[in-house]
C-alpha cells in the first residue's frame, strides 16, 4: 500500500507553499488532492492552472460537471466523484444533473447527454473520434472550440484520478456526505 504525504504548509516543498497558499484562498481549505500533489510542486502547480483554464472555458456550470463528472465517474474516482457533487452544489447544478452522472441515468437534456457522450468517447477511444462522433457533437449545438475544451477537461482529471489512484487520497471532511462508489462496469 502506498502511503502519500498529506502536505501542509509546514511539510510542503518550498516550491509549493504558495501553490497551497493559494488553494488554501480559493477553497477555504487546503483540498487532500492538492496536499498530495504538493509532493511535486510541478503537478500541482500545473493541475491549478489547468483547473482554471478549464473553469474559465465557454461552457456553463452544468456542462463543466458533465465534462468532469463524466471522467471521474469513468475512471470510478473515489475522491473526485464526491468532491465534484460539493463543487456542483456550490454552482448551482441541479441534483438532477448531479444524480443522472452519478448514477449513469439519462441526463434531463439532449444536449447535455451528447456532451456527456462526447466525453466519454473522448476517453475511451483516447482522442480517436470517428466522423460522425464529431457530427453528433456539433449537431447538438457544439462547436469545435468545445471540442477542445474537454480535452482541456480531460488533462486535468486525468491528472487528478491517477494521482487518487495512487494516493488513494481520502476524501475531504465537506464531501464524505457526498460518498459515491461505481455501480456499473464498462
Amino acid at each position: 500500500m502506498n502511503i502519500f504525504t498529506l502536505h501542509d504548509q509546514n511539510s510542503a516543498p518550498d516550491a509549493a507553499k504558495p501553490l497551497l497558499e493559494k488553494s488554501q484562498k480559493e477553497f477555504g481549505m487546503i483540498p487532500n488532492l492538492h496536499a498530495v500533489m504538493a509532493e511535486s510542486p510541478g503537478l500541482l502547480e500545473g493541475y491549478q492552472v489547468l483547473h482554471g483554464l478549464f473553469v474559465n472555458s465557454s461552457f456553463n456550470a452544468d456542462e463543466k460537471t458533465v465534462v468532469w463528472q463524466t471522467i471521474n465517474v469513468e475512471h470510478a474516482c473515489l475522491y473526485c466523484v464526491p468532491a465534484h457533487t460539493g463543487i456542483a452544489k456550490s454552482m448551482k447544478v441541479s441534483d438532477e444533473v448531479s444524480n443522472a452522472l452519478r448514477d449513469e441515468t439519462p441526463l434531463p437534456t439532449a444536449k447535455l447527454e451528447a456532451l456527456r457522450n462526447f466525453t466519454l468517447a473522448m476517453v475511451r477511444q483516447r482522442g480517436e473520434l470517428e466522423a460522425k462522433q464529431m457530427q453528433y457533437f456539433y449537431a447538438a449545438g457544439f462547436t469545435q472550440q468545445n471540442v477542445l475544451e474537454v480535452i482541456l477537461g480531460v488533462s486535468q482529471k486525468i491528472m487528478s484520478n491517477y494521482t487518487n489512484y495512487i494516493a488513494k487520497t481520502p476524501t475531504d471532511e465537506p464531501f464524505k456526505r457526498f460518498y459515491w462508489e461505481k455501480k456499473s462496469s464498462h
